[in-house]
């Protein structure tokens, strides 16, 4: 019998209570809200030892009311049944939630701890049957820094070994590793690929009903034209962020009239190009203070259009952007980066891959000549790629092969 048709005790780690903003809550929630779907007795805990952000002031902060709020509220309106099945440690001092005790009688018997980006600190009531997964969600940035830990120790060297040492298996969003082309290092480890998940239920608004009149593309970013952007340094190559692809495509509104293109961006700095562009810009803050507000911007957008960080697409990583998975659940199409990830999911009908200024304008103008049947085929993606019943089991095979 399959190991993940068993009823499994299983924690997930993430970091909404740091960063309580809707983005990030799916991105890591959707997980449990998945595992919960599927039928396992599932847990959510988080102990990052880091000061938390209070989006609402825009500043940190000093006692983690507002971030516990954020997630009590979160499993109150999508998941009652896991009201009380939450545990938010606050730099190693105050507990929200599970009581402290409470939950280490459930780390004492929990089959699987999944640490979603590898953000949390294992507690230390887990037993020794207990798989610790870490779950790369930042491809490039983990596999080098492993690499870099084996070739000489550097500042960054704790970190890695807690990844290295600390966790049993070892799962990544870089699809395409193990592809002759993938330009990433195994960095000495048996990497297990997977993709996002996505549960769908909560997004059915959006697939029962079309959006706005003259809705636009949209996406949701970071962006800092005034100052450099962020390096990786790896074996004589550099690596950066979004900024170098997204200068690559910064006149696409011009190559697309009538096409309205909107980026919800987190920093504010220096948009005059982008403006003189014809971009349209809005705060990412305000669209994403709540989960409520992150889904009601994606189900009123008429899909996305989006680059990848440069060192997902120029290392041919094979990932796949777990907020693309919500704009597909919703029914709304993309036209997104590839990164390899097309040779994984699909691309041609609702999710749409591009290369080249050439192909981005190709599929914006695609989806847009025929926007109903891209919708139904974005929502079909989703179902049969993204779903927890698609992605979870064989991850979860994998874990305990």
């Amino acid at each position: 019998m399959s190991v993940s048709t068993q009823r499994l005790r299983i924690i997930v780690g993430g970091m909404v209570g740091q960063f309580p903003l809707g983005g990030v809550a799916w991105d890591y929630f959707h997980y449990v809200l998945a595992l919960h779907e599927l039928g396992h007795d599932v847990y959510y805990h988080e102990d990052t030892n880091t000061w938390p952000y209070n989006p609402s002031v825009r500043e940190p902060s000093s006692d983690g009311i507002y971030n516990a709020e954020f997630i009590r509220k979160f499993f109150e309106r999508y998941a009652p049944a896991l009201a009380d099945r939450w545990h938010y440690r606050l730099l190693q001092d105050k507990c929200f939630g599970m009581s402290k005790e409470a939950f280490d009688a459930v780390a004492k018997s929990a089959d699987v701890y999944l640490n979603v980006s590898g953000v949390c600190a294992l507690p230390a009531a887990l037993s020794s049957r207990c798989r610790r997964v870490f779950l790369d969600s930042d491809p490039g940035y983990n596999q080098m820094g492993l690499q870099d830990l084996l070739d000489a120790e550097g500042p960054n060297a704790p970190r890695y070994v807690e990844v290295s040492k600390h966790h049993d298996v070892h799962l990544t969003y870089a699809e395409n590793i193990h592809h002759a082309d993938c330009n990433l290092p195994d960095a000495g480890m048996k990497w297990i690929t997977t993709r996002p998940v996505v549960v769908l239920p909560p997004w059915k608004k959006g697939v029962d009903a079309s959006p706005p009149a003259n809705a636009a593309y949209t996406t949701v970013m970071t962006l800092d034209l005034s100052a450099k952007p962020k390096r990786l340094h790896y074996k004589g190559v550099d690596y950066f962020d979004k900024r170098p692809e997204f200068e690559r495509f910064i006149t696409l509104p011009k190559q697309v009239p009538g096409v309205p293109l909107l980026l919800a961006i987190g920093n504010h700095k220096s948009l005059e190009p982008v403006l003189a562009n014809g971009w349209k810009v809005t705060d990412s803050h305000e669209v994403s203070l709540t989960p409520e507000a992150y889904l009601d911007f994606i189900v009123d957008s008429a899909g996305e259009w989006s680059i990848a960080k440069n060192v997902y697409a120029a290392t041919n990583s094979g990932w796949f952007s777990c907020r693309t998975c919500c704009y597909l659940a919703a029914g709304r199409p993309a036209v997104v980066q590839d990164t390899k990830w097309s040779r994984y999911v699909p691309s041609g009908e609702g999710v749409i891959a591009f290369d080249t200024m050439e192909q981005a304008v190709d599929g914006l103008r695609r989806i847009s000549a025929e926007p109903a049947r891209h919708r139904a085929a974005a929502y079909g993606v989703a179902r049969d790629y993204l779903a927890p019943d698609r992605v979870l089991p064989p991850m979860l095979d994998a874990i305990f092969a």
